[in-house]
């Protein structure tokens, strides 16, 4: 069995795990990823004594810890929200509202951490989870300086329509996207649920290349559209000079209260 053959399994094997599929018995594993049950033994064996997988003392498998190590290892893991944090909790301060850090994956976006309080508007969205990069602030963002050929891809791709406030149509969403770009924030009123407005702003490397995306969610209708705009352009100004490194720190703008 080759190398990359084996990679392979093991990759199929990991992959059947989702939010909604935590822990899984032997035979599930191997139904689901296509394998055969004497090599998903083997593999989840291996996995199992590495620590990739745990088993539970019901038989059940779930991820094991050691993956979790292995992912704060990630440079837009550990390095990004450790730049970002601190201007993160100064926008949730100020807001009391949700905030969200985000990258983009492919034609997807990840959000890798969020901030919110008990009264905070409901999100869709989960920490660790994929979402389409149309409609949510953070994900207008990260589309609209994302490279061309993702932009053709999600553009070209059915879109998907979460509230009839949606952007479905190509064409006024590549002209949304066009201001994003000019403007350097996007705002999402309603289009991903009828309750929420929200406001993103790029992060950028110390080349200038977008790495991730900042956002603020509120209630619709709750904030001052302008000043929250102002607060999460600071903030991602901020942590853009952060991921930059100490030559690249300068005084910040003091943050804006948002009215509430």
């Amino acid at each position: 069995m080759s190398g990359a053959t084996a990679a392979r399994k093991v990759l199929d094997v990991l992959s059947v795990f989702t939010p909604d599929t935590r822990t899984l018995t032997l035979s599930q594993i191997a139904r689901r990823s296509g394998l055969a049950l004497s090599t998903t033994h083997r593999v989840v064996s291996e996995l199992v004594a590495w620590g990739a997988l745990e088993r539970g003392s019901d038989g059940h498998y779930c991820i094991g810890l050691r993956l979790y190590e292995l992912g704060v290892l990630a440079p837009r893991g550990t390095a990004l929200r450790d730049a970002a944090m601190p201007f993160m909790e100064d926008l949730y301060e100020l807001t009391h509202e949700v905030v969200q850090l985000a990258v983009r994956e492919g034609t997807e976006l990840v959000f890798t951490e969020r901030l919110a309080g008990r009264s905070s508007v409901r999100v869709l969205t989960q920490v660790g989870l994929r979402f389409p990069l149309p409609a949510s602030g953070a994900g207008l963002v990260l589309l609209a300086f994302a490279p061309p050929e993702v932009q053709e891809a999600v553009l070209g791709a059915p879109l998907r329509r979460f509230t009839p406030k949606t952007i479905v149509d190509p064409g006024e969403l590549r002209a949304v996207l066009g201001d994003v770009r000019q403007t350097g924030v996007a705002v999402s009123d309603r289009q991903v649920t009828m309750d929420s407005f929200s406001v993103g702003a790029p992060i950028r490397d110390r080349t200038g290349a977008v790495v991730a995306a900042v956002s603020v969610v509120v209630r619709a209708g709750s904030k001052d559209t302008p000043a929250l705009s102002a607060l999460v352009s600071t903030a991602a100004r901020g942590i853009s000079r952060s991921l930059a490194g100490p030559s690249a720190l300068r005084p910040a703008s003091p943050l804006i209260p948002v009215t509430r």
